[in-house]
């Protein structure tokens, strides 16, 4: 089973940036769509942004402009650039391999302070 280990969480103000990663270990990486979802408090998890084998990206409509998802095969890893963070954006980040998903890392914590 692959495993997902998220990295670069943390506190930021608000305007700042964080660059969020994701190692995937296992070699169905390279096949698979990837995804970033949060989950704020109280509030469901949410795709905010997705990309494909190929490279073909989705993001959802409130951090368009502002999210970048890219994906680097050579080292199993796919990243989440956050710029210009807004203290909405306070959640735990997951990343996600698949689409329907078929596994879930444990998550990152981002908070924006205003």
């Amino acid at each position: 089973q692959v495993q997902l280990v998220e990295s670069g969480g943390g506190l930021v103000q608000a305007g700042g940036s964080l660059r969020l990663s994701c190692a995937a270990s296992g070699s169905i990486f390279s096949l698979r769509t990837m995804g970033w979802y949060r989950q704020a408090p109280g509030k469901q998890r949410e795709l905010v942004a997705g990309i494909s084998s190929g490279g073909s990206t989705n993001y959802a409509d409130s951090v368009k402009g502002r999210f970048t998802i890219s994906r680097d095969h050579a080292k199993d890893t796919v990243y989440l650039q956050i710029d210009s963070l807004k203290p909405e954006d306070t959640a735990v980040y997951y990343c996600a391999l698949g689409y329907p998903v078929r596994s879930w890392g444990q998550g990152t914590q981002v908070t924006v302070s205003s």
